[in-house]
């Protein structure tokens, strides 16, 4: 992802101190906002609408993570980066706002509440900053890429565990306190409809690397 090759692409231009200082600061600004947007969120919102639109970003999150990001990859490649650790962290930061990465914190944040803003902020900034070192550690170790597919198959089961279990709950919520609904059959009809289209995305990106080949 788009994630990691920027710090990939830094380490040619910058020092691994700049790099870490404008990154972790960008982390922790970016998710910083997106914890208290979806904070806020959750306090007009009712639970189990969050949780079914929860459940819904997450499952479409896998979806794009199968897809894959190649045209936004290439953009990153051929950008031009000049100062640091400023530089660093304005590119970043532009970078990543409105990105799958902070809307995922947003999501965690409307699905948890301002109670748990703070540990939601903490494990999203961890886990961006740790996808980041990682990328570092390609960028000066191997200069390339981690394993083809390996970090992207990755995000793809955790997103879908996390919408299944997700939308499994809002569905009982709404069960509960909206109107009586066949919960099973619903989720099974929604997992059906995921796992179809999760096929059709990878046929079809098959047949597209084939033709590119």
């Amino acid at each position: 992802d788009k994630t990691q090759l920027m710090p990939v692409a830094m380490t040619s231009r910058f020092k691994l101190k700049d790099i870490l200082l404008g990154t972790g600061v960008a982390v922790l600004v970016l998710n910083g906002l997106a914890v208290l947007a979806g904070g806020i969120i959750s306090t007009v919102v009712p639970t189990w609408l969050i949780r079914l639109i929860a459940g819904a970003a997450f499952l479409f999150f896998a979806v794009t993570t199968l897809k894959g990001d190649d045209d936004e990859e290439e953009n990153v490649k051929d950008r031009k980066i000049k100062f640091a650790p400023l530089s660093v962290f304005c590119t970043f930061f532009v970078a990543e706002l409105g990105d799958k990465t902070q809307l995922t914190a947003i999501t965690f944040g409307a699905n948890e509440g301002l109670s748990s803003a703070v540990v939601v902020w903490l494990a999203c900034s961890l886990g961006l900053f740790a996808a980041d070192i990682l990328g570092m550690l390609v960028g000066y170790l191997l200069k390339s890429k981690t394993p083809d597919g390996l970090l992207n198959t990755l995000a793809f089961v955790i997103f879908s565990i996390f919408g299944a279990f997700t939308l499994h709950q809002g569905l009982n919520m709404m069960n509960a306190r909206v109107c009586p609904i066949p919960v099973w059959p619903v989720w099974i009809a929604a997992a059906v409809i995921f796992t179809a289209l999760c096929v059709w995305i990878y046929i079809k990106r098959k047949k597209e690397n084939k033709c590119d080949i």
